[in-house]
């Protein structure tokens, strides 16, 4: 418990398992603060699965749009289908409904043992480091223009 003598009591609640509305308190909390004091809040997931004949997950994209952005936070594909152009499709595909949405930019980070070469490849442009994170390696931060 925080007790400040001018203030009402408060606790501190650490966990590794939020509940859902927990998290959505804090977010609808933000997005309303920065409506109020910059711009709307109007981010939108954006996902993109890449299903096998059985409907299931084989591979992906996850993110959101915001601001006129497409932040990309994950891409996946299995081992079995790295270099098969999936990925270039999964990403040209969030690209073009971030578009279709009115984005005019795209960020997204990846490590240097991830895809620098991939997303380099796609056109986009480093524009920052991140050095020793994880310890011995670099997050690398891209961008594109859309």
């Amino acid at each position: 418990m925080i007790d400040d003598a001018d203030a009402a009591p408060v606790s501190l609640d650490i966990t590794d398992t939020p509940a859902p509305e927990d998290i959505a308190a804090i977010h609808e909390g933000l997005a309303a603060y920065n409506s109020a004091t910059a711009v709307p809040f109007d981010r939108r997931d954006l996902c993109v699965f890449l299903r096998d004949e059985a409907g299931a997950v084989i591979g992906g994209l996850t993110g959101y749009t915001q601001w006129q952005w497409l932040y990309v936070d994950c891409l996946w594909l299995g081992d079995a289908l790295r270099g098969s152009g999936l990925g270039t499709r999964l990403l040209a595909a969030a690209e073009e409904e971030a578009r279709a949405r009115g984005c005019r930019d795209v960020r997204l980070y990846t490590y240097d043992f991830q895809a620098p070469a991939f997303y380099e490849g796609q056109g986009y442009e480093q524009w920052g480091v991140l050095e020793d994170y994880p310890p011995g390696h670099r997050q690398i931060w891209y961008r594109k223009a859309l």
